[in-house]
């Protein structure tokens, strides 16, 4: 299409605006109307066989068209068709031709019972350019968009090559432009701009960080889709798993015992050593491989219960008072002197650490030994130095002990093996 075959410019020419594309010269593209005065505009293009203004909405448009909402920079360009669909709207097909500016504000124009928006338009011309620097500039982008379009699948083929074989460096940044999902703002200033060496240096950093973004967004999904392969493996094997023991006859309540440790083993991973989770971990994995009349899988599932019956999380801070423990041990005790004065020496100087924040050896756990025969008063002691620190005491008699696994606890293989009396009393 020639310009010179038209009204020379500056010209009157009608507007349509677009609310949600933005359109380049040299392209042919499908545009939807909704408001009568683009569709009569359209109209009356159609009619007279005149060219038309495209021009844009800004950012945060509130649909009232006013000069300040619009941008004054659009496409010069004809209607090439002009189609009414069934759900009111009008499809026409433009083919953008040149940059143009509306000079001044918009016009109402009411012409033989049509009403539509027009005003004053200027032909922007393309300025004269350092060809040295420009075709450098232009090798660069070539360059860029070829890489760019081996990560993004979706850039056409034959309009790769008609980048490539273009001359116009102004057709070449406008082609660029119309592959990327640019915002209406950062498309406007790129295309308002008349400097093709600027329009360039954009175009190439643009797609500098777009490429970067595809990278990420490729390495991410490459991730998702390797964590939900796997996700769907681990989730078809168990699926087979399930049928297999069914097949066997294996109760599906063992799968729900399995299932309550792995929670309890979750609900404890902040509270335990890393190698006393993993030996848990490990324990419970060779459980649920076992088949559930084994020997050893009775042994395991007796160990694991007892394990994870243990308190972990459960801890009470030491409350240390001095005056409080000496209250305690003369409330409940007459006379016993010295061995009073002995525990309250004991807890001031613990006391009196914690105060100047000294760490005192062994502070990770202390014994007191009460020596003397039955009746004595050492128990009853014990019992009230636990009620001054508000601490649960725990009652282990070691006489009449047969053998010291009754205190530690048996070896696991051993049929009816039971913990010790530390770990009852921990657990109690």
């Amino acid at each position: 299409m020639q310009l010179s075959n038209y009204e020379p410019f500056p010209t009157n020419l009608p507007i349509i605006i677009e609310d949600n594309l933005f359109l380049y010269p040299f392209m042919i593209s499908p545009v939807f109307l909704t408001k009568e005065e683009d569709i009569e505009a359209a109209t009356f293009a159609m009619e007279k066989n005149s060219l038309v203004l495209l021009l844009t909405t800004k950012e945060g448009y509130e649909g009232s068209r006013e000069s300040d909402e619009i941008h004054k920079i659009g496409v010069i360009g004809s209607i090439m068709r002009k189609v009414k669909i069934p759900d009111g709207r009008v499809k026409i097909l433009f083919q953008g031709v040149a940059r143009g500016e509306l000079v001044g504000d918009l016009e109402t124009v009411a012409i033989d019972e049509i009403n539509f928006n027009s005003g004053m338009v200027h032909l922007l011309e393309n300025k004269n350019f350092n060809e040295l620097k420009v075709t450098a500039l232009v090798g660069v982008l070539n360059e860029k968009i070829k890489l760019y379009s081996q990560i993004n699948n979706s850039i056409p083929s034959d309009l790769m090559k008609t980048i490539s074989e273009t001359d116009d460096p102004y057709r070449i940044v406008d082609l660029v432009a119309s592959l990327l999902k640019l915002s209406k703002t950062d498309a406007y200033e790129l295309y308002a701009s008349d400097d093709i060496e600027v329009r360039l240096l954009r175009m190439i950093d643009i797609i500098a960080s777009e490429m970067e973004s595809a990278r990420v967004e490729k390495e991410i999904r490459s991730k998702v889709h390797t964590k939900i392969e796997q996700t769907n493996k681990e989730y078809f094997l168990k699926e087979q798993l399930k049928e297999i023991n069914k097949e066997l006859g294996v109760d599906a309540q063992r799968d729900e015992e399995i299932e309550e440790f792995r929670q309890k083993l979750e609900a404890i991973e902040a509270y335990v050593e890393e190698d006393t989770y993993k030996e848990i971990e490990k324990q419970l994995d060779r459980f649920a491989r076992m088949h559930p009349d084994s020997a050893e899988s009775s042994q395991i599932q007796t160990y694991l219960e007892w394990v994870f019956e243990l308190p972990f999380g459960s801890l009470l801070l030491q409350k240390l008072n001095v005056n409080e423990v000496k209250e305690a041990l003369d409330r409940d005790h007459f006379s016993l002197e010295k061995p009073k004065e002995r525990i309250v020496e004991f807890f001031s100087v613990r006391q009196l650490a914690e105060k100047r924040e000294v760490a005192l050896e062994g502070n990770a756990g202390t014994i007191l030994c009460f020596s003397g025969p039955p009746g004595v008063g050492k128990t009853s002691l014990a019992n009230s130095i636990a009620d001054a620190l508000e601490r649960p005491l725990v009652r282990i008699a070691l006489g009449g002990l047969e053998d010291v696994s009754e205190l530690r606890g048996h070896r696991r293989t051993y049929i009816g093996a039971m913990p010790g009396r530390l770990v009852q009393g921990l657990i109690t």
